[in-house]
């Protein structure tokens, strides 16, 4: 629900703020105080994996910018649609090639449910903003970004390490890798009350509380599972976009919210009965 409510927060932020920067101070801040927290609390003793945490940061920085901008040049609700509704499918296949996972039936059929919905939504949203093809090409780029620091995060966290260093090391790195973007990018907009309440509230909120969760749902649930169970950030984002944003929702996009909430009870169904089956 954290995650969903981004793509908003952006729409209500100073009109001179740009996608890039946005996204990038974010991670700053965001994946700052995940480090610093992880340094403090002793997070990062032991041995590392540091090109899984290369391919991490890379993958969180990716994310990031394409996901900003795609929500600029597509709008709200179909940006946030397609990048997380495309996440699901992408970790499915690198968790399968990666780690010779299969997270099996109910979660093809749960997927498969749940992106249906998110079809749904993106054919369905009349936003503001008009839907654009490189828009949508961003958005996937948005995904598979996505779906790759999971999937990577995933490998980390089962070799012992916590779920805030591993997301500390993974989005401090990112926040590096983004600080070209601030350097050379427009950031007139921070030194703005709304500009600075932006930051923040991005940086810790959706960012270092909200990934510290993920991580710990990581630690029970493959990365695939997850990414599935994530596609209600573009409910939240959706609704967010209708009721605050005054972008339409019509019968088809509550017809794709209910198709995603079908897949999210199917997936969660399966977890119940597993957890069931543990303890009997």
């Amino acid at each position: 629900m954290l995650f969903g409510t981004t793509g908003t927060a952006q729409a209500l932020g100073p009109d001179a703020s740009t996608p890039l920067t946005v996204g990038a101070v974010r991670i700053l801040i965001g994946g700052g105080l995940l480090a610093a927290v992880a340094l403090a609390t002793g997070g990062w003793r032991g041995d590392w994996p540091l090109r899984l945490v290369v391919v991490a940061g890379t993958g969180v920085a990716v994310y990031q910018v394409a996901f900003f901008e795609a929500v600029a040049r597509t709008g709200v609700g179909v940006g946030a649609v397609v990048a997380i509704g495309s996440g699901p499918v992408f970790a499915g296949l690198l968790e399968r090639v990666v780690l010779g996972i299969w997270p099996g039936r109910r979660w093809l059929l749960a997927t498969a449910t749940g992106v249906a919905g998110v079809a749904v939504l993106t054919l369905a949203s009349e936003s503001s903003g008009s839907v654009s093809v490189d828009g949508i090409a961003l958005a996937l780029v948005s995904g598979l970004g996505y779906a790759t620091y999971t999937v990577v995060a995933k490998l980390i966290l089962r070799r012992g390490h916590t779920p805030l260093a591993v997301m500390g090391a993974s989005f401090g790195l990112g926040a590096l890798l983004l600080l070209p973007v601030l350097v050379l990018g427009e950031t007139a907009w921070l030194r703005t009350g709304d500009g600075i309440a932006l930051a923040l509230y991005l940086g810790v909120l959706p960012t270092a509380v909200a990934y510290v969760l993920f991580a710990r749902g990581l630690q029970r649930l493959s990365a695939a599972e997850v990414t599935t169970l994530v596609l209600a950030e573009p409910i939240v984002a959706l609704f967010l976009g209708v009721f605050v944003l005054d972008e339409h929702l019509g019968v088809g996009g509550i017809a794709g919210s209910a198709l995603v909430l079908v897949g999210l009870l199917l997936l969660a169904r399966r977890e119940s009965t597993a957890r069931l089956e543990v303890m009997t």
